[in-house]
């Protein structure tokens, strides 16, 4: 105790960083961010952008920088990225902001953090190029727990040669993210093609009766092969769900 506060008086570490190692978690304006969240339980803590106002998300933003060297936004919507990313910038905020504007997830990193590496291969699928937001979603959070992520879209059950092409890639990772819409039959494929965890993304494409995803979850939930589902478009939960598998396997 008594080092911590001798450090906050020498100015080698802010309030707020002080905070968050006493309490695990630092209190801003906006709310309390929860620092030690990624030391707990392996998953880094996020900043979700809807409902929250661009000055909340920079206030907490901020904090997280301050206490773990990164900040993540998800669920940002694109009217308001580049002006959350300048004021990240401007505010001296992070030296690296990168904009993953399909995704809708703003990563701004100080200049002497250093993301983990050794966290495992984790391949995401996608059925079609509709597919890509949740996917891609998934794809960062995994990488930013570590992993290495091998990214392979479009390969639809629709054209199944497609998809053949490119399981030796699928083979050689820990864990497999799937993510499709309509009928939501390609996690189904995969999972009975590989002989690792496959974790099914539903996501709201499709039209009509079982639209909006409804049909790909039920469809992922009746699987006659063995794989794990999250919600609707629920990436970041895919994500860090495999992000974990990954990071246990390659021990």
């Amino acid at each position: 105790m008594r080092e911590l506060l001798e450090a906050v008086a020498a100015g080698e570490i802010s309030p707020a960083e002080a905070e968050s190692r006493l309490a695990g978690y630092a209190t801003s304006e906006a709310g309390r961010f929860d620092a030690t969240r990624e030391q707990r339980s392996g998953i880094p803590e996020a900043i979700f952008g809807e409902g929250k106002t661009t000055s909340e998300i920079i206030d907490l933003a901020e904090t997280a920088i301050e206490t773990t060297g990164r900040a993540i936004v998800t669920r940002l919507e694109s009217n308001r990225q580049e002006s959350v990313a300048e004021r990240l910038q401007q505010l001296s905020a992070s030296d690296t902001v990168e904009v993953h504007s399909r995704a809708k997830i703003i990563v701004a990193k100080a200049n002497s953090y250093n993301r983990p590496n050794e966290g495992g291969e984790v391949a995401v699928v996608t059925g079609g190029t509709v597919d890509i937001a949740a996917a891609r979603e998934a794809a960062i959070i995994a990488r930013e727990m570590g992993a290495t992520v091998h990214e392979i879209t479009d390969v639809g059950v629709a054209g199944i040669a497609r998809l053949i092409d490119q399981l030796d890639v699928i083979r050689q990772s820990d864990v497999v993210v799937v993510a499709a819409g309509r009928e939501g039959a390609l996690p189904t494929v995969v999972a009975g093609l590989v002989d690792v965890p496959v974790v099914g993304v539903p996501v709201s494409s499709g039209y009509g009766k079982g639209g909006a995803g409804e049909a790909a979850l039920l469809g992922m939930l009746q699987s006659c092969t063995v794989l794990s589902v999250v919600n609707i478009d629920a990436g970041f939960v895919a994500g860090a769900q495999a992000g974990l598998i990954a990071k246990t396997a390659s021990k």
